[in-house]
């Protein structure tokens, strides 16, 4: 396969292009086939996973998941914590998540044992996007912003082109340090 030059583009060709005739631009950015396959990728990549919160289920998920993203939903912490427990499926990172997130998120609160579980999500899956926020916030709540600084750096590096997870937790960093600044 040949590659002609037109200004400042690459074209591929399977044979030589005709000659370009003054005041003619072939090459005005990709298009056809390549565009639409470079659109395509983009949209995949760029497609949200899907909030703890999000109701998005598939046939192949456990039932204790759809009952967890239902109390979610509900705000009711406490009992999503009863479901997650009994179902106890502890090699589970989504599991742990969302295990973490209820402890933290109930009335009263148990840090501790919601940052065991993150840490338990981040050992089986470490690219866990939603855990990593999840921790950066518990950080916050603990008062701890370079532990919160620390888990948005290695969610940064998890979202190559960026994410949901990574957008929610620099603004809960900033709304961090906005409130500090005004103790001041």
């Amino acid at each position: 396969m040949m590659t002609r030059r037109f200004s400042s583009c690459s074209v591929p060709r399977l044979a030589p292009a005709a000659p370009v005739r003054p005041g003619e631009r072939r090459c005005t950015g990709v298009r056809g086939p390549v565009r639409a396959l470079m659109l395509a990728a983009g949209l995949l990549l760029a497609a949200p996973s899907g909030h703890a919160a999000s109701s998005d289920s598939s046939p192949s998920d456990p039932p204790w998941l759809a009952s967890a993203r239902t109390d979610l939903k509900a705000e009711r912490f406490e009992q999503m914590v009863t479901t997650l427990r009994v179902a106890n499926a502890v090699d589970s990172a989504e599991w742990h998540n969302l295990l973490g997130y209820a402890l933290r998120k109930k009335t009263p609160p148990d840090f501790g044992a919601a940052e065991t579980h993150y840490k338990r999500a981040l050992e089986i899956d470490p690219k866990h996007r939603h855990a990593m926020e999840y921790y950066g916030e518990l950080f916050l709540m603990k008062g701890d912003l370079a532990g919160a600084e620390a888990m948005l750096a290695r969610l940064n590096k998890a979202c190559v082109f960026g994410c949901e997870e990574l957008r929610d937790l620099k603004a809960a960093i900033a709304r961090h340090k906005a409130q500090a600044g005004k103790g001041k």
